[in-house]
């Protein structure tokens, strides 16, 4: 690989990697397995290393996870949360265990803890002369989401200590397997959306911003770091994990200390099957150096402790046969293939359908109905097939030409490999797609307005888009099956709720193709007003730095469309009316400018930007001639170089804090 090439490969692998940890840490719906995470990780670690002047400080090897949601404070952390290096089979182990072992050559075997890796959401509780003050998820590690008062409905953490002592603690919040899938059958007898896995179900459950509907969820905490600030009150991990249960935390009971590398492994080997006996899902096991002052010497990297590393259980895979073929048609008319499967028991649970992604996927596999095929789970959540049985021909499922929930011709565009309905304004599937849309969480989070409900409310001829549901009233919601009056009010006030959304939500709402929630917000930043947007021509908004020509045409093309024009005025009728940006303005000293950020700041990134936006100013990921301003902090890398190439003002952070001055 020559220069060019690994420049465009680190380019390539960044993007899927902070993509890859935007839907892990911040959206809690992982995309990718993590062994297929792993894998990219490594290919980037390993260009880097052989060519080091393309390694910059925005690199995802450089940093870990990702910034607050929307509705939570940011927290900086006291204490660094680092993510783990990890090892996918027991040569890796062994390699790590001997770079380590090199350190204490006099040693005959290192002392070591071994734990099972939760498969949940990393907290940060930091208690002051035994009382609980604050709760903070993970974040990017160095800032999270302040969860106090939310962490305080979960009964398994403690308030007050046993002692009046301050310490911090690491630990993990999960929700029980039973818990789980409990919760997720009265989803759907609601008609609500189901949960993914255990891990989406604890993290949903506790970022809520309403904390009563957290403490409905069954969570527990497993403690697994003590951070006294009293140094000397501990010296080793096992001593630190004796302290946390004599404090009052649960810690999981499977923990154990062992000597040397053997035992790691036989520990491993025995968990990798066992596991699936337990009621809280696991998908590793986690090895530390036990003695704190082994710690303290071997350090860290930029991004993962050197003295613990994490085993990642092999993804399991079986066979199975492929029953049928379903087709599901979305809400911008993509019709995707779903695999209906003869049962099986697959990591845990019982699967019963996979993921087929598109038609070219399944032309690739070529499959057909009746086929054994082999599926795993894309990290440990989302089955998908991999390949059939070799030398079994039963030829391949053929592509539909029409569409199965509204009968119209479907077609297919030369640059998409999806096929698309085009019947958008009578195909049953996309209006209620679309509406379901509207109400989800990514959308205006409706509570409790979900498929099932959706589904009645258009059965029965009461919407036939998502600006009806404002027209709602208690007693149409009554006329549903098993909706009583205190549920109808609910799902009312729920709806008539979400009247001023910010025009982001807005136009994320609105499902218009191509245009996801970062992309609303750069549009909602240039033009505040519906009216504005409306008028916008596709000059006018490829102007917007982030905007191609395809998104400005689609965003230009939904605003004049006649249907849609119908919808926003019943919006407007209904007294559905967007605000400006989701930041209020303090001045207007960086109207029309744009930063682009680099480097590592005093402060998380997240704090600047919000800065910047209140000020008036946009913040923009890559650097253009339509750039005024880069904010460079250390080891800023390429966006510095570029700036400096397009002749873009560099400030350092004490010259961008001038601005603030009186």
């Amino acid at each position: 690989m020559d220069y060019q090439e690994a420049k465009a490969r680190i380019s390539e692998l960044k993007k899927i990697i902070e993509e890859s940890n935007r839907a892990y840490y911040v959206e809690d719906a992982p995309n990718i397995t993590d062994f297929e995470y792993d894998e990219l990780f490594r290919e980037l670690n390993r260009i880097e290393a052989e060519y080091p002047e393309l390694k910059t400080a925005d690199s995802p090897t450089q940093k870990v996870g990702g910034k607050a949601a929307e509705g939570f404070k940011e927290v900086v952390h006291k204490y660094r949360l680092y993510s783990l290096d990890n090892s996918n089979n027991y040569d890796d182990l062994r390699k790590w265990y001997e770079r380590v072992k090199k350190e204490y050559p006099k040693e005959d075997e290192l002392s070591l803890v071994v734990e099972l890796k939760i498969d949940g959401l990393s907290c940060a509780l930091t208690y002051k002369n035994g009382e609980l003050i604050l709760g903070a998820t993970r974040g990017n590690g160095i800032a999270g989401e302040n969860i106090t008062q939310n962490i305080k409905e979960i009964k398994s953490i403690p308030q007050k200590l046993s002692k009046q002592i301050s310490i911090d603690v690491r630990g993990e919040v999960y929700m029980p397997v039973s818990s789980f899938e409990r919760l997720n059958e009265e989803n759907i007898e609601r008609g609500i959306k189901e949960f993914a896995n255990p891990r989406n179900a604890a993290a949903g459950s506790l970022r809520q911003l309403d904390s009563k509907i957290t403490a409905q969820r069954d969570l527990h905490f497993f403690a697994y770091t003590a951070l006294p600030e009293d140094k000397n009150i501990i010296k080793t991990h096992y001593e630190g994990m004796k302290l946390l249960e004599e404090l009052g935390f649960e810690t999981n009971p499977n923990y154990k200390l062992v000597k040397g590398i053997d035992e790691v492994i036989e520990l491993c080997k025995y968990w990798e099957t066992q596991r699936f006996n337990l009621n809280y899902a696991t998908d590793g096991m986690v090895i530390k150096i036990n003695e704190i002052s082994k710690q303290n010497e071997l350090g860290y990297t930029s991004r993962a402790p050197k003295w613990a590393t994490a085993f990642k259980f092999p993804p399991e895979e079986v066979w199975t046969k492929l029953e049928d073929v379903e087709l599901s048609v979305g809400k911008t008319g993509a019709v995707t293939p779903i695999a209906i499967l003869t049962p099986v028991k697959l990591a845990g649970t019982v699967v019963k359908r996979a993921s087929l992604h598109n038609f070219d996927e399944i032309q690739r596999l070529g499959i057909n109905k009746g086929n054994e095929v082999l599926i795993k789970k894309a990290a440990e959540i989302i089955p998908k097939v991999i390949r059939k049985r070799e030398n079994e021909d039963m030829g391949v499922y053929s592509m539909p030409d029409k569409c199965p929930s509204c009968g119209a011709e479907l077609v297919k565009t030369d640059d998409e490999v999806a096929l698309y309905c085009p019947n958008s304004l009578d195909c049953p599937a996309q209006i209620k797609g679309r509406i379901e849309y509207w109400a989800s969480k990514e959308a205006m989070d409706i509570d409790g307005v979900g498929e099932s409900i959706v589904e009645k409310l258009y059965e029965k001829g009461l919407i036939n888009d998502f600006a009806d549901l404002y027209k709602l009233t208690v007693d149409d919601f009554m006329t549903l099956d098993l909706i009583k009056e205190k549920s109808a009010d609910n799902l009312y006030s729920a709806i008539q709720g979400t009247k001023n959304p910010t025009m982001t939500k807005f136009l994320t709402a609105l499902s218009i193709k191509l245009i996801g929630k970062e992309t609303a917000e750069l549009i909602a930043n240039e033009f505040p007003t519906l009216e504005s947007i409306k008028n916008a021509s596709i000059e006018d908004l490829i102007k917007i730095d982030g905007i191609g020509d395809k998104a400005a045409k689609s965003v230009v093309e939904f605003f004049n469309d006649e249907n849609n024009k119908i919808i926003l005025n019943k919006l407007e009728e209904y007294g559905v009316k967007p605000q400006g940006s989701a930041y209020e303005k303090t001045s207007n000293i960086f109207d029309g400018k744009t930063f682009v950020i680099t480097g590592t700041l005093s402060q998380p990134r997240s704090v600047f930007e919000e800065r910047i936006k209140k000020a008036g100013g946009k913040v923009s990921g890559s650097v253009s001639k339509k750039t005024s301003y880069v904010l460079a902090g250390e080891n800023p890398g390429s966006k510095f170089d570029k700036a400096s190439d397009l002749g873009v003002i560099i400030l350092s952070e004490n010259e961008f804090n001038l601005f603030f001055k009186e």
